[in-house]
């Protein structure tokens, strides 16, 4: 699932690897602007349309990461193998609240901006969930000013971490790049196998 005003077709190379490697992906593409309950709602009736009650392996990329941890979350009966969530702003974003500040950034967010609150963030499933993190202060979030570091460029590391996820890895990459990156690929392909980056 990729990221805010990213096309479904970011993530064709990562379904690429996937599909040689065995796997039978299928991208979900979301409303970025739309309220964070009616993208949580599209994602449901997708995975009951598409996988028939099986378990699934859940990647998605920043915002595509935070609406697969709401959605499971929310919705337990979802059958999750796995979920791996790369440069995903789960705990809020410190750019984000400061892009929302401008009138352009207000609009640019539409009805998410909620979401970069600070909040907790929390997985209590057996499945295990997987982050990456990039470290490479590459991203339009550096427009907006300095952020704490380490940060991707536009979500910080502490930004990402989630209560009671199994592993955590972090890569010299800045935020957009994390999507296309052979290294990333790898680790996600890893963790959906063994449910470890290691």
């Amino acid at each position: 699932m990729p990221g805010l005003w990213m096309p479904g077709a970011a993530m064709l190379l990562m379904a690429a690897r996937l599909s040689r490697h065995g796997y039978a992906p299928r991208i979900f593409a979301y409303r970025g602007r739309s309220p964070l309950e009616a993208n949580v709602e599209r994602l449901v009736h997708f995975v009951r349309d598409s996988l028939d009650g099986r378990p699934a392996h859940f990647v998605g990329h920043s915002l595509g990461g935070l609406l697969i941890l709401e959605t499971l979350n929310r919705h337990p009966r979802i059958a999750a193998a796995s979920a791996t969530l790369i440069g995903a702003p789960v705990r809020g974003c410190f750019a984000g609240r400061r892009l929302a500040t401008a009138g352009v950034g207000r609009w640019m967010m539409g009805a998410c901006r909620p979401l970069w609150s600070e909040r907790a963030a929390s997985w209590t499933r057996g499945a295990p969930l997987g982050v990456v993190a990039g470290t490479a202060t590459i991203g339009l979030g550096r427009a907006l000013g300095r952020l704490p570091k380490p940060n991707d460029g536009v979500v910080c590391v502490a930004e990402t971490g989630v209560e009671g996820m199994a592993a955590q890895a972090l890569v010299p990459l800045g935020h957009s790049a994390l999507i296309v990156s052979s290294r990333v690929q790898r680790l996600v392909e890893r963790f959906m196998s063994s449910g470890s980056f290691e």
